[in-house]
């Protein structure tokens, strides 16, 4: 031991570093299963590459279309397009929690090497896995309890799952040029040769974590794909309870309009960038061509529910009013505040013969909560853009 040459005594010990390193030893030591190895963490890491990949480009999908910018024109069909793009988003986000979960625990004894890192460009390496691994629990775990409607953040969900998203996929790509030969040595080297008994356990723990996975969308899919909806009993959302069987987000009561959708007085206007504005009473809206449409609220939380809808055309208003067809109308709702108390509907849409303002829905007058007494209708756009209690369409 080296000691002090004045005073003779040993030198003051680093306390914290050393109790650092018993610990990160201790705990090191207790993970010794074989399927902590790099074969078992490659193979759930491909799946988890996959499963990221396909919810970063369905969440692009979600937001460009709730967010469009003036490049994204999106098309009105397929009407169903939404519906399919963000039912995958929700649950496969759900069926990678599993994944996810055992990647993690496969990977754990790592996260307390010691020392933690060797050099500049370890620590580097070290620091986009850690923003990976935080990133990758941030989008699901957030993104579990927004499907769930609990809030327990000051911030808005949108955008910070949005930039996220960015965050946690560059993050992934680097990290899998990183790894990309110990997954080529693991996965694909012939040579390679495991004991029986490993291998074979080795099958049963990725068995089970692709059956938790696969349960996971068999018991949630239904919210969106109808034949399942009986199964669906770990979906936040049942697609046949709510007025008249179809689930509501927002109430009437909730949005502050129970007052105004009653009154008498109401009326509808076109007005805005038009050669005549139009002004139509309930029963003026009523007394028009009914048109008849079968389409699907789509929901940003996953759940879709079709519903038959009943109203007039937002092309024949549109027409009467003496419309440009290439302009923009923004549908404006009784609600006062709100993210979404108006929504733009471009050309593609307002154009398209199933879009409506309507009156009826499964042959019945509108509920309050389902927009009474004119609501937004149109194919291949998120329910949030479904415009409830709409008294006025602007032209611009």
């Amino acid at each position: 031991m080296v000691r002090d040459p004045v005073m003779n005594v040993p030198p003051p010990k680093n306390r914290p570093v050393e109790a650092a390193t018993r610990l990160a030893r201790s705990l090191s030591g207790r993970f010794t299963s074989s399927l902590r190895s790099e074969r078992v963490a490659a193979q759930l890491g491909v799946w988890l590459g996959i499963s990221f990949t396909v919810a970063f480009v369905t969440g692009l999908i979600s937001h460009f279309m709730q967010h469009p910018p003036t490049w994204a024109l999106w098309p009105s069909r397929p009407v169903n397009l939404y519906r399919v793009t963000q039912g995958v988003h929700v649950i496969g986000g759900l069926a990678t929690i599993p994944l996810l979960l055992a990647k993690l625990w496969t990977v754990y004894p790592k996260l307390w090497q010691w020392p933690p890192f060797r050099s500049l460009s370890h620590a580097v390496e070290r620091g986009l896995v850690l923003l990976l691994v935080g990133g990758a629990l941030f989008q699901l775990f957030t993104g579990l309890l927004n499907i769930s409607y609990t809030y327990l953040w000051p911030f808005s969900f949108p955008v910070a799952h949005y930039w996220t998203s960015y965050l946690l996929y560059g993050a992934l790509l680097i990290h899998v040029v990183n790894e990309w030969a110990k997954v080529r040595r693991n996965l694909w080297t012939r040579e390679r040769v495991e004991a029986p008994e490993v291998t074979r356990s080795r099958r049963r723990f990725l068995g089970t974590v692709a059956a938790a996975s696969g349960l996971t969308v068999l018991l949630t899919a239904g919210e969106t794909f109808a034949p399942l909806s009986k199964l669906a009993v770990l979906a936040p959302r049942a697609p046949d309870v709510g007025p008249q069987g179809v689930p509501v987000n927002k109430t009437a009561f909730a949005a502050g309009v129970r007052e105004m959708i009653g009154s008498p007085g109401f009326r509808l206007t076109v007005t805005g960038a038009v050669r005549t504005e139009l002004s139509f009473t309930l029963s003026e809206l009523a007394a028009m061509p009914q048109h008849t449409v079968r389409l699907p609220i789509s929901c940003v939380e996953g759940w879709s529910a079709e519903a038959e809808w009943v109203g007039v055309r937002l092309h024949d208003l549109a027409e009467r009013a003496g419309t440009a067809a290439d302009a923009v109308l923004t549908v404006t709702s009784l609600e006062r505040t709100g993210a979404y108390n108006s929504s733009e509907v471009r050309a593609p849409h307002w154009n398209d013969p199933l879009t409506l303002l309507a009156l009826r829905i499964n042959g019945d007058p509108l509920h309050p909560d389902h927009g009474y007494p004119l609501r937004l209708i149109a194919p291949n756009r998120p329910g949030v853009l479904q415009t409830k209690w709409v008294n006025r369409v602007v032209v611009s």
